[in-house]
């Protein structure tokens, strides 16, 4: 399981638009997505891959980190555990 953050989103993208975002550009479905509390001038979701582990997810993030998509530049990051 690995987790993808996903900042500066356009608000308005809805949860199928992301899923179809990442797909396009070579990312499997999420499993689930959380979306990010925070003041709202830079939307932010949570992404966890099931069938990905953490390096292949490093991998394929970097296809979309700094991108822009929807007027924004989007900046992804894997979340990865500290301690095993």
């Amino acid at each position: 399981m690995s987790i993808l953050l996903l900042g500066n989103l356009d608000a308005a993208a809805t949860d199928e638009e992301i899923g179809s975002f990442l797909v396009k550009y070579g990312l499997p479905q999420y499993t689930s997505i959380e979306h990010v509390a925070g003041d709202g001038t830079r939307p932010a979701v949570r992404l966890t891959f099931d069938t990905l582990d953490d390096d292949t997810l490093e991998k394929l993030r970097e296809r979309i980190h700094d991108m822009f998509w929807r007027g924004h530049k989007i900046s992804a990051l894997v979340l990865r555990e500290r301690f095993n």
